[in-house]
């Protein structure tokens, strides 16, 4: 979704659900990512500006398949 919303220069994305095993926000399945991303999407907005991007590129996967997301955006 990410690559297709914004054709980045960069992505790299991370799984690191196993870190919260027994974490009470995981316990409905849902994963804990870390997402860098570099895209000129992103020229000009601020940190608050990119993470709405890429929240709204992901859509329902905010509310099905993931409980936290640690986002790094950015042009280079």
């Amino acid at each position: 979704m990410l690559s297709k919303a914004f054709s980045p220069d960069e992505l790299l994305v991370k799984d690191q659900s196993h870190l919260h095993a027994g974490h009470a926000g995981a316990q409905d399945g849902r994963g804990h990512f870390d997402v860098t991303i570099v895209a000129s999407a992103f020229e000009g907005c601020s940190r608050i500006e990119s993470h709405r991007l890429v929240y709204e590129a992901l859509g329902d996967l905010m509310a099905t398949d993931i409980h936290a997301l640690s986002i790094r955006a950015s042009t280079k």
